[in-house]
C-alpha cells in the first residue's frame, strides 16, 4: 500500500469526464494496481479512482493512470507533503454476522424471491473495493448487483452504489442495476436508494428458511 498526500488537481478522460481543481488529497496505491484519489471529507468514498488492470506512469510532477480501455486519471501534482510504504499482507476477509450471512446462503438458493426467471451468476462477486454479495440475472438477462444486510442503513446503500459504480464501468456486465435487501430498512436509507435509483427489497428471514415465525402477526 502507497500513500501520497499531495497538492494535486485530477482530470478523469474516459467516457465520461470529471475534473478535481488543485487541492491538498489522499493517493492511494494498493498491491492490487487499483488508484484511488479521496479528500478529507466525504467519508470512505473516493473522490476518483481507477480499478486494476491499469498502470501507472509516473513523471515529474505528472501521474497517468490508464486502464485497457484507453481512459485515463491524469493527477498533476504540485506538491508531495507526504509519502509512505507498507506492506499489509494477506487479509482475511470480512465476517458477516451470521444471520447476514444465512440471509445470503438462503437468497442466493432462492434467487426467484427477487422476481420471478431471476437467476444466480455468483454469490461474493469479486470486485477491486471488495465481493458484491450476489451477482444475479433478471428474466431478460439483465445484471442486477445485490447487497444484502440484516438492518438497512444508509452506510450499506453506499457501499452498493460504490459496487454500481465500478461494475458499469464494464461493457460486459453493463447496465447493471442494483437491489438493496435486508430485513428492516430505514426510511433515510431508502429515500437515498430509491433516489438512485437502486431497488429496495424487505427479506422475510422465516419465509426464507421455509418456516413460520413464532410471533403474532395482524396481517
Amino acid at each position: 500500500m502507497r500513500l501520497v498526500i499531495a497538492r494535486c488537481q485530477v482530470d478523469y478522460v474516459g467516457r465520461l469526464t470529471a475534473h478535481l481543481p488543485m487541492a491538498q488529497r489522499l493517493l492511494m496505491v494498493k498491491a492490487d494496481g487499483s488508484v484511488l484519489v479521496h479528500s478529507d471529507g466525504g467519508s470512505y468514498k473516493p473522490l476518483n479512482w481507477m480499478s486494476p488492470p491499469c498502470w501507472l506512469m509516473e513523471e515529474p510532477g505528472m501521474w497517468v493512470v490508464q486502464n485497457k480501455a484507453g481512459e485515463k486519471l491524469l493527477i498533476t501534482i504540485d506538491e508531495v507533503l507526504h509519502e509512505s510504504k507498507h506492506e499489509l499482507g494477506v487479509d482475511p476477509g470480512l465476517v458477516k454476522d451470521g444471520v447476514e450471512a444465512h440471509l445470503q446462503e438462503l437468497l442466493a438458493e432462492h434467487v426467484t424471491t427477487l422476481g420471478a426467471g431471476w437467476t444466480l451468476v455468483r454469490r461474493e462477486y469479486p470486485t477491486a473495493i471488495g465481493p458484491v454479495d450476489l451477482m444475479c440475472r433478471d428474466a431478460d438477462g439483465r445484471a442486477v448487483a445485490v447487497e444484502i444486510k440484516r438492518r438497512g442503513e444508509i452506510d450499506g446503500v453506499e457501499q452498493l452504489t460504490r459496487y454500481l459504480e465500478l461494475l458499469n464501468r464494464d461493457p460486459l456486465l453493463a447496465p447493471v442495476q442494483g437491489v438493496f435487501a435486508a430485513q428492516q430498512i430505514k426510511p433515510q436509507a431508502r429515500t437515498l436508494a430509491e433516489d438512485r435509483g437502486i431497488r429496495c427489497v424487505v427479506l422475510d428471514y422465516d419465509a426464507l428458511r421455509g418456516t413460520e415465525s413464532d410471533e403474532f402477526r395482524l396481517f
